[in-house]
């Protein structure tokens, strides 16, 4: 019987601290890439020195967490001339360039940091 009760407890123990880390991954405070905690640091936005001539939205998968939007982010601020905004819940970011940017440049560099770009859409 006690045996029983030694066994309940820790399966409840189990229990809150797996919901507690599904609870931080799912809402993107997680450390699933290696970011999250309290050691993130942001990407700055990147500011342009021309006038916008160009803006995509372009839809991206395998984004889990706020440390892959921002990887995502400082891809798209790689590419010369453009400046991204990433929306972590759409799977989503929006793109600027004050010259004419080749999306599958974009798209390229989103890749090389672990991300599928779904589609460039002219907005």
């Amino acid at each position: 019987m006690a045996a029983n009760i030694i066994i309940i407890a820790v399966l409840a123990v189990l229990c809150v601290f797996a919901a507690r880390g599904a609870y931080r991954h799912f809402s993107g405070k997680g450390a699933c890439c290696g970011g999250g905690g309290s050691d993130f640091i942001p990407v700055d936005d990147k500011k342009l020195d021309g006038e916008i001539v160009e803006k995509m939205n372009l839809r991206i998968e395998g984004m889990t967490c706020e440390n892959c939007a921002n990887r995502v982010k400082g891809a798209i601020n790689s590419v010369e001339g453009a400046s991204g905004k990433v929306n972590l819940r759409k799977g989503t970011a929006e793109v600027v360039c004050d010259r004419q940017v080749d999306g599958g440049e974009i798209q390229q560099a989103i890749e090389r940091a672990g991300y599928r770009v779904a589609s460039i859409k002219a907005a």
